[in-house]
C-alpha cells in the first residue's frame, strides 16, 4: 500500500515536471517578441556575423531566461505542493508576473539605455514616478489590461499543456525545439568567445542588450556607443567620441517678447585677488560648492561662451550670439578682449537684462565690488580651473543672485552651464537640448564633459572618469578623493546619451 502511494506521488511529480517543460516552452514563445524589442532599442548590427549572433543570442538567451525562471519559481512549487490544480494556477500567476517584469525592463531599457536593477533603482523609480504623475489613469489601465491579458493567456497555456501532454509528446515538436534553443545558446556563447578574442565589435556591442546576459562594464558601454575602436588597424574609421567633440551642437533660440528679468552683471576674471575674495566674503556672496572648469584656458573659454564641447577658434562667434535679440544679453569688453574675440566688436552698445564683463584690468572689478548697492545682482567666475590632477579642475564662482540662492544647488556645476543659465534667466531657450544645465531649472540629470580622450560624468558628488580604452576611476567631485567603487554604469550611460544627442543632432 505504501509502495502504491509512493508510485502515485512519483507519477504526479513526473507528470507535473513534463507539464512544466511544455509550459516553459510556450512561455519562451511568449517572451520572444518582448526580448526582440531590446535589440530594437540599439543600432542594428552592420554586418552578417552580427546578425547571426543577434538571432542566436535572441533565441538561446530567451530560452535560458524562461528556463531559469521555471527552475527558480515553478519547479520548487511543483515539488513542495504537487497538487495539479494549485500548481497550474500558481504557475500561470508567476509566469504572468515574470512577463510583466520583462516588459517593464524593456520599457526601462528603451527609455534609459540600461536595465532595471539595484544599480539603477533611483533612475528606474524616477521614470516610474514620471509615468504615475503625468499619466496615472492610463498607467493603471494599461498595466491592469496587460497583466490580465497575460494571466488569461498563461491560464490557457497551463491547462492546454496539462490536458494535451501526450499529444504534444507525440507531435515531434519537443526534440527539434530543444535542439534549436539549446544549439542557439551554445553557438551564441562560442561566437562571443571568438568575437571577444578577435575584437569583433558588432558582436561584443550586444553584450548586455538582454537582461541577465554578460555583465556590463565601462568598456562594453563605450563599445556600445562606438567610442572604442575595436580594430586597431582600421585607420579610416573616425571614433564616435572624436565626432561628438568636433560637431557643434545646434542652437535654435526662442525668446520671449521682451526680457522681464532684473539686471544681472557677470564678471569673468582670470584669477580673483585676495582683496576681491575678501570683499566677496564680506558682502555675503555665496558659492557653488563643486564648480569645475577645463584647465586649458582656450577650452575653458569655449565651454564658457559657446556652451559647446568642441574647441572652437576664438574668431568664431557662438551660434546663440548670432540669434539673440537686443536687450537680452550684452557684452562689455575692452580692446584686449575684442582682439582675442573679434566678434565682440560687432555688437552695438545697449542696455540688457544680463551684462557680461570681460575686462583685463582687475581693478575694475574691485571698484565694482566696493561701489555696488546691497541689492545689485552679481556673478563672478574665474575663467579656467586650477589644479594638477585632471584636465578638469575647480574654479571659483561667487554670486549674489536670489534666484540661484533659492535653488540650493548641490550638483556639480560647470562652465558649460553658464550660457544656458543666463539665456534662460533673460527669457531665451534653446529648442535643442544643451550639453550643459540651467542652474535655475535644476535636474538630477548626469553631467558630462569630454576633454581629449577622457570622459567625465558627474552625479551629485560622484565623478566617473573613463578613458577611451575603457579604463575608469571613481572620485569625489568635491574633494577629488578616490572612491573605491565599481563604475556607475547608469551614470555613464546617461552621460553618453547626452553626448549622443550632441553628436547626432546634425
Amino acid at each position: 500500500m505504501v509502495l502504491e502511494q509512493d508510485l502515485s506521488l512519483v507519477n504526479k511529480v513526473n507528470r507535473l515536471l513534463r507539464w512544466g517543460h511544455w509550459f516553459t516552452f510556450f512561455n519562451v514563445l511568449l517572451a520572444l517578441p518582448v526580448t526582440l524589442s531590446f535589440f530594437l532599442a540599439d543600432p542594428l548590427p552592420p554586418d552578417a556575423i552580427g546578425w547571426i549572433y543577434l538571432v542566436l543570442n535572441w533565441l538561446g538567451h530567451t530560452a535560458f531566461i524562461c528556463l531559469l525562471f521555471f527552475i527558480v519559481t515553478i519547479f520548487p512549487v511543483s515539488l513542495i505542493f504537487p497538487s495539479q490544480r494549485h500548481v497550474r494556477g500558481v504557475a500561470a500567476l508567476l509566469a504572468s508576473c515574470g512577463l510583466v517584469a520583462l516588459i517593464f525592463d524593456a520599457y526601462v531599457y528603451h527609455s534609459l539605455g540600461y536595465h532595471a536593477g539595484s544599480a539603477s533603482w533611483e533612475q528606474t523609480v524616477d521614470l516610474l514616478r514620471q509615468q504615475v504623475v503625468t499619466n496615472l489613469r492610463n498607467f493603471i489601465l494599461i498595466t491592469l489590461s496587460v497583466g490580465l491579458l497575460l494571466l488569461a493567456i498563461e491560464l490557457l497555456c497551463s491547462n492546454f499543456c496539462w490536458k494535451k501532454i501526450e499529444r504534444l509528446k507525440r507531435s515531434g515538436i519537443g526534440a527539434p525545439a530543444l535542439l534549436l534553443l539549446l544549439g542557439s545558446f551554445v553557438c551564441s556563447h562560442l561566437l562571443h568567445i571568438w568575437a571577444d578574442a578577435t575584437e569583433i565589435s558588432s558582436i561584443t556591442r550586444q553584450d548586455n542588450t538582454l537582461p541577465l546576459s554578460y555583465p556590463a562594464t565601462a568598456r562594453t558601454v563605450l563599445n556600445r556607443y562606438q567610442i572604442i575602436s575595436t580594430r586597431s588597424t582600421d585607420t579610416q574609421q573616425q571614433s564616435w567620441l572624436q565626432q561628438a567633440t568636433t560637431i557643434l551642437q545646434p542652437v535654435q533660440l526662442s525668446c520671449s517678447a521682451a526680457p522681464q528679468a532684473a539686471p544681472l552683471d557677470v564678471w569673468l576674471v582670470e584669477q580673483l585677488s585676495d582683496e576681491q575674495l575678501q570683499l566677496l566674503q564680506l558682502q555675503n556672496f555665496k558659492t557653488l560648492p563643486q564648480h569645475l572648469a577645463p584647465r586649458d584656458p582656450q577650452l575653458a573659454l569655449t565651454n564658457l561662451l559657446h556652451a559647446q564641447l568642441a574647441q572652437i577658434p576664438p574668431t568664431q562667434a557662438p551660434d546663440w550670439f548670432k540669434q539673440i535679440p537686443a536687450g537680452y544679453l550684452q557684452f562689455d569688453a575692452d580692446s584686449h578682449w575684442q582682439q582675442q574675440l573679434p566678434w565682440l566688436a560687432t555688437q552695438k552698445p545697449a542696455a540688457a537684462a544680463v551684462r557680461i564683463h570681460l575686462r583685463q584690468d582687475a581693478n575694475l572689478l574691485t571698484a565694482e565690488l566696493k561701489q555696488r548697492s546691497a541689492d545689485q545682482q552679481l556673478l563672478v567666475i574665474e575663467l579656467a580651473g586650477r589644479g594638477e590632477r585632471f584636465a578638469l579642475a575647480p574654479a571659483k564662482i561667487f554670486f549674489h543672485w536670489p534666484e540661484l540662492r533659492q535653488q540650493r544647488y548641490n550638483q556639480v556645476s560647470q562652465h558649460l552651464d553658464l550660457i544656458p543659465t543666463l539665456l534662460g534667466y533673460a527669457g531665451c531657450y534653446n529648442q535643442q537640448a544643451w550639453v550643459g544645465e540651467n542652474w535655475l531649472a535644476s535636474s538630477q540629470n548626469a553631467r558630462l564633459n569630454v576633454i581629449g580622450n577622457e570622459i567625465y560624468a558627474f552625479r551629485k558628488d560622484k565623478m566617473l572618469l573613463v578613458q577611451a580604452d575603457g579604463q575608469y576611476s571613481v572620485w569625489s567631485a568635491g574633494t577629488f578623493v578616490p572612491l573605491e567603487q565599481k563604475p556607475d554604469l547608469p551614470l555613464l550611460t546617461d552621460a553618453l546619451n547626452r553626448l549622443a544627442i550632441a553628436a547626432t543632432a546634425r
